[in-house]
């Protein structure tokens, strides 16, 4: 979607192309009652700071559609796409992937939420790193680094609507 289209097409299909880049209907409402947008870089410059800062509730909704790092999204939605994409360069070495198990199941048995990573353009190793990092941090911690990481996830998949 161009951005001449997003500016100018209803609000419901305009919500309908921003949901798939995270589903926080508040982000989501505040772009698309801030349009028209002069350009691609006044539409990112804004969706950086919609709707800041999340609430722990809209992030907990939204990490209900992550899969978790290792997992490729099953479906044919906008948002699995994405997904699987995003996920590309993570291993599927039998190693890296029972690591992943693993260090999954420890986050979430700490954290009562799945472990959220923005994985384009990181590496297994690095995944990995960050995983055994992160569970050493507090809650607190954790949540302002999970809604960190859920911006940008959501910036490069608006990024990647804009070019479709």
């Amino acid at each position: 979607m161009r951005l001449e289209t997003l500016n100018s097409c209803s609000p419901a299909d305009a919500s309908a192309q921003l949901t798939p880049c995270v589903d926080i209907p508040r982000w989501v409402n505040a772009i698309v009652d801030a349009r028209p947008f002069s350009s691609e870089a006044d539409l990112i410059s804004f969706a950086e700071k919609a709707a800041h800062p999340w609430t722990e509730a809209e992030i907990d909704g939204a990490l209900a559609h992550h899969p978790r790092i290792g997992e490729r999204a099953s479906g044919s939605t906008t948002e699995a796409t994405m997904s699987r994409g995003e996920q590309a360069g993570v291993s599927t070495a039998v190693e890296t992937q029972t690591a992943l198990l693993e260090g999954n199941r420890a986050y979430e048995e700490k954290f009562g939420r799945v472990f959220l990573i923005r994985a384009a353009g990181r590496s297994a190793d690095d995944i990995l790193a960050a995983l055994d990092e992160r569970l050493h941090h507090t809650p607190e911690q954790e949540l302002g680094i999970i809604a960190g990481q859920l911006r940008e996830i959501a910036i490069l998949r608006l990024k990647g609507v804009l070019a479709a």
